[in-house]
C-alpha cells in the first residue's frame, strides 16, 4: 500500500508564506505611491507659478481699503517739531459690486481672473470728534489733508470716478502713509475746522482688474458690502462671514453687515499712539475656486492608496482559497502595478478634464484592465463579475470619502468597519489549518 509522502516546510505553511508576502508588497507598493505625490507637489507647484505670472500681467488679489482721510499734525519731541497723521474713517460705507469672471489660460492650466462692473462705494464722513486721540485742534494741519483709497495692485485699476459732496476729485498713485495701506490712489482735499461739525458725501466707482479674490476692509463705523457674480464656486474668506449668502449651480451673492463694534480700530486714531492697529487683519471677501485645481482631491485619493491595494490583495486572496486556484506572486505584482497606474492616469486626466470626470475614467480604465486578468486567473465569468463589482464599490466609496470634508474620518471609519465584518463572516468556516491538506491516495 503505497503512503502520500509528508508534506514539505513550504506546504504546511504556504498561506502564511503568502500573507506574509502580500502584506510586504503592500508596504512596497507605497513607495511608488510616495513618489507620485511628490509628482502631485511638483505639478501643484508648476501650477501656482503659472498663476503667479499670470496674475503678474493682469492683476493680483485686490484688497479695497478706504476710503479714509489723513490728515497730518505736528508735535514736538525733543525740543524737535515731528510731523505726524490723523486717520479719520467714515461714518457711513456702503459697497455693492457685481464680479465678471473670466478664464485664462497658459500652456494646459487655467486660472480665473475677474473685473468689477463697476464696484460702487458710497458714505459718508460724520460725526468726527478729537476726544478720543487728545491732540490740539490747532496742531492739526487741516488744509493738508489727503482722501485716500487702498487698493493692492494698481495695474487691475483701469478706471474711476470719484466725487466728494458731488465734485469729481482728480486722484493721482501713491499714498502719502503707509500705515493703513501700502499701494493705492489718494488726492489733495483742503479742508478747515469745520470738518468736525459737518457732513460730508462721497461716491467712488472702481472699474477694477484682479486673480482670485476680492477683499475689502470694514472702514466705516457701519459697512454694508453686496457682492454678485455668475461664479458657481466662491468662498467667503477673511476675518467675517457673510450675513446671506446664495449659491446657485451658476452664480452666486453675498451681503456683509459689520459695524464699528465688530472690528479693532476706532473711527479716528493717530499714528503717535503705543496701540498698534491692524487694519489689514481685517479684511473680508470672497475667493473664485478654481473647478479646474484637481490636485488637492488627487492628493487626498493617494492617502486612501493603502487601502485600495490592501483590500483588492484581500480579496484576491479570499478568491483564491474559495476557488482554490493558486494566483502566484508575479501576479500579485502586476495588479498592485494596475492600482498604482490608476493614480498617475487620474492625475494626467484631472488637468485636462474635470476631477469626477478623470475619476470615472481612470477608475473604469482600472476596474476593465483588472477584471480582464481576473478572467485570465480564474476563468469564471461569475468571479470576474464580483470581483469587477467590489472594485466598483471600493473606487466609489473612496471617491465619496474624497468629496467629504469634515465627515470624511466617520464615514470611513464606517466603511472600514463594515468591511472587516464581511471578511470576518466570509472567512469564519475556512479550515485554516486543513486548507492545504489533500486526501491521501491509494
Amino acid at each position: 500500500m503505497d503512503t502520500q509522502p509528508a508534506p514539505g516546510f513550504w506546504q504546511r505553511n504556504k498561506l502564511v508564506i503568502k500573507s506574509f508576502f502580500i502584506g510586504f508588497l503592500v508596504l512596497a507598493l507605497l513607495i511608488p505611491t510616495f513618489l507620485i505625490m511628490y509628482l502631485v507637489n511638483e505639478r501643484k507647484e508648476r501650477k501656482l507659478e503659472v498663476t503667479k505670472e499670470i496674475s503678474n500681467k493682469w492683476s493680483a488679489a485686490q484688497i479695497i481699503t478706504g476710503p479714509f482721510l489723513i490728515v497730518p499734525y505736528t508735535e514736538m519731541e525733543s525740543n524737535v517739531q515731528v510731523k505726524k497723521y490723523l486717520y479719520i474713517l467714515p461714518e457711513l460705507l456702503d459697497i455693492n459690486g457685481s464680479i465678471e469672471p473670466e478664464i485664462r489660460y497658459r500652456s494646459i492650466y487655467k486660472v480665473p481672473v475677474y473685473t468689477t462692473k463697476p464696484l460702487l462705494l458710497k458714505g459718508k464722513f460724520s460725526k468726527n470728534s478729537l476726544n478720543a486721540v487728545n491732540i490740539n485742534p490747532s496742531l492739526i494741519r487741516w488744509n493738508e489733508s489727503r482722501f485716500c483709497i487702498g487698493i493692492t495692485d494698481l495695474k487691475g485699476l483701469k478706471e474711476q470716478i470719484i466725487k466728494w459732496n458731488g465734485l469729481p476729485l482728480a486722484m493721482e498713485a501713491g499714498m502719502p502713509e503707509s500705515s493703513i495701506a501700502e499701494q493705492g490712489i489718494n488726492t489733495l482735499l483742503p479742508l478747515d475746522s469745520s470738518f468736525l461739525t459737518g457732513e460730508y458725501d462721497f461716491s467712488v466707482q472702481l472699474n477694477l482688474q484682479g486673480s482670485e479674490k476680492l477683499y475689502f476692509t470694514p472702514m466705516g463705523s457701519s459697512t454694508s458690502v453686496h457682492l454678485a457674480s455668475k461664479w458657481n464656486n466662491p468662498a467667503f474668506d477673511g476675518r467675517y462671514l457673510p450675513d446671506t449668502e446664495k449659491v446657485n449651480k451658476d452664480s452666486f451673492e453675498a451681503d456683509w453687515k459689520i459695524s464699528q463694534f465688530n472690528r479693532d480700530f476706532p473711527k479716528i486714531f493717530a499714528n503717535n499712539s503705543n496701540v498698534k492697529y491692524s487694519v489689514a487683519a481685517s479684511a473680508f471677501g470672497v475667493v473664485l475656486l478654481s473647478p479646474f485645481d484637481a490636485y488637492a482631491q488627487t492628493m487626498r485619493s493617494l492617502k486612501y492608496a493603502i487601502l485600495v491595494i490592501a483590500l483588492t490583495f484581500f480579496a484576491y486572496f479570499f478568491t483564491e482559497i474559495f476557488q482554490r486556484r493558486p494566483v502566484h506572486p508575479l501576479q500579485y505584482i502586476l495588479i498592485g502595478m494596475a492600482l498604482v497606474v490608476f493614480y498617475t492616469l487620474l492625475l494626467s486626466l484631472s488637468e485636462y478634464i474635470l476631477f469626477p470626470t478623470a475619476y470615472l475614467t481612470a477608475a473604469s480604465a482600472t476596474i476593465i484592465l483588472l477584471g480582464w486578468y481576473t478572467y485570465s486567473i480564474f476563468n469564471k465569468g461569475s468571479t470576474t463579475f464580483i470581483f469587477a463589482l467590489l472594485l466598483s464599490a471600493l473606487y466609489t466609496f473612496i471617491y465619496v470619502l474624497i468629496q467629504m470634508q469634515d465627515n470624511a474620518l466617520l464615514f470611513g471609519s464606517i466603511g472600514l468597519f463594515v468591511l472587516l465584518a464581511l471578511a470576518m463572516y466570509l472567512s469564519r468556516k475556512i479550515d485554516w489549518y486543513g486548507i492545504d491538506r489533500k486526501p491521501a491516495e491509494a
